[in-house]
């Protein structure tokens, strides 16, 4: 039992210093390793079977609104980037180039994709012509490199992994409504798949993505009370178009530039899984994206009869679909119950001679560490039922922690108390709508604007910094 203690006791505890805590897991828990180049990491197994988990569900969700994935190149000739002014110049500081093809200089040079709205741009002015053309729903599964000064794993790193969702309508409306019902779908993912509560609402004009006319954003709140914006979508209006040439005949067979839009989530939400309902022994994951749901215990499994019941049982709960694994290694059972708590899996089912004997086997939830005695011939009534009480569970946990941490606030005296005696979180407060204010809310109280929600609240008539009369009420937060 002592080099079971040491390994649950080898993460840092999450009060004593909340960003170690977090390296240890995505170390211990085995989610990444470091590599020689820096701002990059291994996703290692693990941490890729719960990417392709998030990936298997939201490739679902588009695809039921019809969506289709394409692929574009990863490279963007320089002359296509500057085409959008705001654009490139958004991107530009993070923009890794190629200047040579093996050992010839290039005559232009290429830059490793960003983000890829100009390639979509390009293919758009080539294949739309005619109204009967739109709209275009595009998606892709890709990489992308930004050159991040300061990294961390999943959060922030120099290439990441993620989907980007481009599409094409004929009108304003079509591509506005298309913005706000990709970004519902990213926040039912969250609640549904990720058991994590968002905000929802639209980013200050000085926050939003490069070229676009709007972005909205779903920011979730971490256990430490820091944000984290867990996905964006923009509306473009026809900026990009124009820029690119793009125009087709519409129904009164006049010329006319279309409206655009993309949408985006990234390998960052693994990090938001982890620092949403992570505990100092290691990774709670939701069931929807374990890599391992269940799994198999056997005690004293030397002693006859043990391993096979432990097989027929994980058999029996593959059959009904579930991901599951029996550990039938020469490792203690003590050593099992640390590793499997460690990596998060939501449900461990024990089982020895006793428990046979008596037709039953013992079951622990992760989630909450209760363990419980079940029926073998209910065991998948049970684990079906106690995978959704996990989900239900930790949902419910996350937006408690959500909204004891936000705070309602009406003057920035108030903000910096309430962050001073409870903690950082989410803030709540009117504004002018004045960036100068924005930026002076931020410089006096360290919170900055994470968007102006959608479910808006009069706190007051008045903005939280300069006193004008109030256009929003705006969540402040500390991010990630």
């Amino acid at each position: 039992m002592a080099k079971d203690k040491k390994m649950v006791t080898a993460i840092t505890s999450m009060d004593e210093d909340f960003a170690q805590w977090y390296t240890d897991i995505c170390k211990k828990a085995e989610l990444i390793e470091y590599t020689s180049v820096k701002g990059c990491m291994v996703i290692r197994p693990y941490g890729y079977a719960i990417w392709e988990n998030i990936q298997k569900i939201l490739d679902g969700m588009f695809k039921a609104t019809g969506h289709e994935n394409v692929c574009m190149p990863m490279f963007i000739p320089e002359s296509l980037l500057q085409k959008e002014k705001d654009h490139v110049e958004g991107f530009a500081p993070e923009v890794a180039w190629v200047t040579h093809g093996g050992n010839e200089k290039l005559e232009e040079r290429l830059c490793v994709r960003p983000t890829s709205e100009t390639l979509f741009c390009e293919h758009y002015a080539n294949i739309v012509h005619s109204y009967r053309d739109l709209p275009k729903l595009y998606n892709q599964w890709v990489s992308v490199v930004r050159w991040e000064k300061t990294t961390r794993p999943f959060l922030r790193s120099r290439e990441f992994l993620w989907q980007e969702g481009h599409t094409i309508h004929a009108t304003a409306e079509e591509a506005i409504e298309e913005t706000e019902r990709m970004l519902n779908v990213y926040a039912d993912f969250c609640k549904d798949a990720l058991a994590m509560p968002v905000v929802k609402g639209r980013k200050t004009e000085s926050d939003k993505f490069a070229g676009a006319v709007s972005t909205y954003a779903i920011e979730a709140l971490m256990h430490d009370g820091k944000a984290l914006q867990a996905g964006t979508s923009h509306y473009f209006g026809d900026g990009f178009a124009k820029a690119f040439g793009i125009e087709y005949t519409d129904k009164d067979n006049k010329r006319v530039n279309p409206h655009q839009t993309s949408w985006g989530v990234t390998t960052r939400l693994i990090g938001a899984v982890i620092m949403t309902h992570g505990d100092d022994n290691g990774l709670v994951l939701p069931p929807a994206v374990a890599p391992t749901q269940i799994v198999i215990i056997p005690v004293a499994q030397h002693k006859e009869g043990v391993l096979e019941k432990a097989g027929e049982l994980r058999d029996r709960l593959a059959a009904a679909g579930y991901r599951v694994k029996l550990d039938d290694s020469e490792n203690s059972p003590g050593w099992k119950f640390a590793e499997y708590e460690m990596k998060g899996v939501p449900l461990r089912v024990e089982i020895g001679p006793r428990d046979i004997e008596e037709g039953k086997c013992v079951i622990a939830s992760r989630w909450n560490g209760e363990k419980s005695d079940t029926a073998l011939d209910a065991l998948e009534e049970t684990v079906a039922k106690k995978l959704q009480e996990a989900h239900d569970g930790m949902y419910e946990k996350a937006l408690a922690n959500q909204k004891n941490r936000t705070y309602e606030c009406t003057s920035m005296d108030e903000i910096v108390k309430a962050l001073e005696e409870k903690g950082d979180g989410f803030v709540n407060a009117m504004w002018c709508g004045e960036e100068a204010c924005e930026d002076e809310v931020k410089e006096k109280t360290g919170v900055g604007s994470r968007c102006i929600p959608f479910e808006q609240k009069k706190l007051s008539d008045v903005c939280v910094c300069c006193g004008k009369p109030a256009k929003h009420m705006v969540c402040w937060g500390k991010a990630y």
